[in-house]
């Protein structure tokens, strides 16, 4: 119990800290990009959840958010299937693949979750998730994660991916879903000998990774 009320006082301070800057520097906001969204298509074929680095044994509060989110719009009707996007970037873990078990944890049907391993960088979640979706027959798509990510990838999205619609996090939702810590294996999917991303690629390597300079968009 103290550790859900400990989520839920966490999740309504990023809240109220990301509402009011969003105030002053996020526009459209996130209620009318989401507004937006369900005006132009009531379902989705898939939604792109972004990945988090996984360092333990319990899933990072980010993380949290994000799938706690994306289980909320599969459960609601909102979307058909559900992209957790991700590689192994700073931890011995496929992002993805964690994601997808907490959210298999939660009630989501495993075939309805598909998993885009190679992005590295949010700019690639937004990418590969997509172009990944578009293969495999799916035509109407949304970017599902927090506030702040979604306005970085906002303008990315509205150059490169012209149709890609935008279901951000709304707090106050947030808040009224259950916050329960499932156990997973992840052990079973830990990879061995990994080398993370900061010993193999410069800070400004990465840098350009993050402004989406690495993708090959003729690909």
């Amino acid at each position: 119990m103290i550790f859900i009320k400990n989520k839920l006082f966490y999740f309504a301070l990023l809240a109220m800290l990301l509402s009011f800057s969003s105030c002053l520097l996020f526009q459209p906001s996130a209620n009318k990009l989401t507004r937006r969204a369900l005006i132009e298509h009531k379902q989705y074929d898939a939604i792109i959840i972004p990945g988090v680095p996984f360092t333990d044994s319990v899933w990072d509060l980010t993380m949290q958010m994000r799938v706690l989110w994306g289980i909320h719009l599969y459960k609601n009707g909102t979307t058909k299937k559900i992209i957790m996007s991700g590689n192994a970037v700073y931890s011995p873990y496929v992002e993805a693949k964690i994601m997808k078990l907490y959210a298999i944890a939660h009630g989501v049907p495993e075939d309805d979750i598909i998993v885009e391993d190679r992005a590295q960088h949010s700019t690639e979640n937004a990418w590969y998730g997509y172009k990944l979706a578009k293969k495999l027959g799916l035509q109407h798509i949304a970017l599902a994660t927090d506030p702040f990510q979604t306005r970085m990838l906002y303008r990315f999205g509205k150059k490169r991916l012209k149709d890609l619609k935008y279901l951000p996090v709304l707090f106050d939702t947030l808040k009224t879903l259950p916050h329960s810590n499932p156990e997973i294996n992840y052990l079973a999917i830990k990879i061995p000998e990994f080398i993370p991303i900061t010993e193999t690629q410069s800070f400004w390597y990465r840098l350009r990774g993050t402004a989406g300079k690495h993708i090959n968009f003729k690909e």
